[in-house]
């Protein structure tokens, strides 16, 4: 596993995490100069990861950061600033923090000034779902940041926290590219600084911009490389990562445990992640964040106690996080009580507008009240906070399904098999699409990758089989419905599948007509095992008996490529596979 760690695409080799002391005294370190500056979630990130290594002895401590002449004239309109601050009063720290000259005291001017214009900015924003088109409302002091921490970084003044707040700026006003550089740069000054490196990871919309990024060579870039990795669905890799990392000596982290279930979360691998999100949840029972993931999970088994639990639990932690209101909203979407799913996404909302999942989640319930166009605006939104989310897009391409136009569908369905182009419900929809718009040959291209790359609802070789019946090439058609029958009884599902009674039928008739009797027997014994083709097996039964009465033989002329096997009359388990179908699996 490590060798193919080493050489992961844009890793750049292995990290030294020779030293874990050293590594402890850093966060540590970069923890309290986060704190500092007001930078609460980067220092909670650092702190986590100091905590899950060995506690150091008092004399290998890191010292308090060295004060220069500027920070100590600085110090009392400091002090004073980040008190404000930390009660969020951003105008007034802003106030006595003007004229100073400071590294640290510079950035709280900067950063107060930003967070103020995001504040009434929100409160703007009043209504979550009204019609909140890009930029409609803005932040006002972007335009002025831009302009002051331009003059200081062209003249090298600003340091790797100048540098992040400057990147943060440059991504409100959507200027990606500039971003990505000054991101980068910050990352090269200060690597220590986790939410630099976040900043860079949503920035990042494709394996190709990775491979392009020039990153310093320090262990933080394994967390990055894995962060990224799960966010770019290349879970594999991601998991590779994370593994490197628990074996470099990060096993307590609870960090990396919860990025591990979100990764079995993103490839539905339910069971793994329920188990993981477990673990998580004794080892930090108060914890909220990715709570919202593990309730995702819970909803799509139907474990309603579990999922009643959670909601409680997290309300009785914290009721005004959005996460606890996500899964209060899932609670109540499980229940089918889709109003207060709703309002509780739109509280998610109010507390926090970019927060990607409320938005998918909203119009998930939107489609479930019928209300396509709400459903529409609410995609759209988690599109626009979010390019990468595949969820959304899908979503919208089945709400043009509803409304019944399939050029929309088939645009949108395409964003989403970009996104996860080893999904077979995106491939299927797509192939629906295809169909729907007479593109016959794009649709079994669609339908036959989707059987390749592992059709999670088993319909896609349904659908392909039907296609070849609709184009009477009869020989296909049964073909598929043969795979199709196999998969059902060799993964020992229940066999009263919706399409297993469709399957045998259309086996019955194809073997009856190249007057196979043994074969067209068979599957006709297995129709009158299921209600709606019960009819239909005993009256092909009679017609073969009589054929056989009357001295009619086998046909050894048709060539017959396809049998049933002998034991699936007996043992009801099919045993021999038929050649494979002679498609291109080309992506479309």
């Amino acid at each position: 596993m490590a060798a193919a760690v080493a050489m992961a695409p844009g890793s750049g080799g292995a990290a030294d995490f020779s030293d874990l002391r050293e590594i402890k005294k850093q966060l540590l370190s970069v923890a309290e100069r986060s704190r500092e500056r007001g930078l609460q979630h980067s220092g909670k990130w650092a702190a986590e990861l100091a905590f899950a290594l060995e506690p150091l002895p008092l004399s290998e401590l890191p010292p308090p950061p060295a004060l220069t002449e500027e920070d100590a004239r600085d110090l009392d309109a400091y002090t004073l600033a980040k008190s404000y601050f930390d009660l969020k009063e951003y105008d007034r720290a802003a106030y006595f923090l003007r004229g100073c000259k400071s590294q640290k005291a510079y950035f709280l001017y900067m950063y107060s000034r930003y967070l103020s214009g995001e504040k009434k900015k929100d409160d703007e924003t009043v209504d979550s779902l009204g019609p909140l088109e890009k930029g409609q409302v803005k932040n006002e002091a972007l335009r002025e940041l831009r302009v002051e921490l331009s003059k200081k970084h062209k003249a090298r003044e600003l340091d790797g926290f100048g540098l992040y707040l400057y990147g943060v700026v440059l991504r409100k006003l959507d200027l990606v590219k500039e971003a990505i550089d000054v991101f980068v740069e910050a990352a090269h000054v200060l690597p220590l600084h986790w939410g630099a490196w976040l900043e860079l990871c949503n920035l990042i919309t494709d394996k190709e911009m990775l491979k392009f990024l020039s990153l310093p060579d320090t262990w933080m870039k394994e967390f990055f490389l894995a962060h990224i990795y799960t966010e770019l669905q290349l879970i594999e890799e991601a998991l590779q990562k994370y593994q490197s990392l628990i074996d470099a000596g990060f096993s307590k982290s609870t960090y990396i445990i919860s990025q591990i279930a979100v990764a079995y979360h993103n490839i539905r691998d339910i069971d793994k992640a329920l188990s993981i999100f477990n673990e998580l949840r004794k080892q930090d029972p108060y914890r909220i964040e990715n709570m919202d993931t593990f309730s995702n999970l819970l909803y799509v088994r139907s474990m309603k106690p579990e999922l009643s639990y959670l909601a409680h639990n997290l309300c009785e932690i914290d009721k005004y996080r959005v996460e606890t209101c996500c899964v209060i909203g899932n609670y109540y979407s499980l229940r089918s009580q889709h109003e207060k799913a709703a309002l509780y996404f739109q509280r998610a909302l109010k507390l926090n507008p970019r927060y990607l999942g409320a938005w998918t989640l909203m119009g998930h319930e939107y489609m479930e009240m019928k209300n396509t166009s709400a459903a529409i605006q609410a995609y759209r939104h988690a599109i626009e906070v979010n390019k990468r989310d595949y969820r959304a897009w899908y979503g919208l391409g089945q709400t043009y399904e509803i409304l019944k136009m399939p050029f929309y569908c088939l645009y949108y369905y395409r964003r989403a098999h970009q996104l996860r182009p080893n999904d077979s419900r995106m491939l299927v929809a797509l192939g629906e699409c295809y169909e729907k718009l007479n593109q016959l040959v794009e649709a079994k291209k669609c339908y036959w990758r989707a059987y390749a790359v592992g059709d999670v609802e088993k319909m896609a070789l349904v659908k392909l089989s039907k296609l070849h019946e609709q184009l009477n090439e009869s020989e296909q058609a049964a073909q598929c419905y043969i795979k199709y029958i196999q998969d059902i009884y060799s993964c020992g599902e229940v066999v009263e599948h919706l399409e297993v009674s469709t399957a045998f039928r259309y086996l019955a008739q194809y073997y009856f007509k190249c007057k196979l009797w043994d074969e067209a027997s068979a599957c006709a014994q297995k129709c009158c095992a299921f209600n709606d083709t019960r009819e239909e097996g005993k009256a092909l039964l009679r017609q073969i008996l009589q054929l056989r009465n009357q001295g009619e033989t086998s046909s050894t002329d048709v060539p017959a490529p396809l049998f049933l096997p002998a034991s699936l009359s007996a043992n009801n388990t099919p045993t021999r596979r038929v050649s494979p179908l002679n498609l291109s699996s080309v992506t479309p």
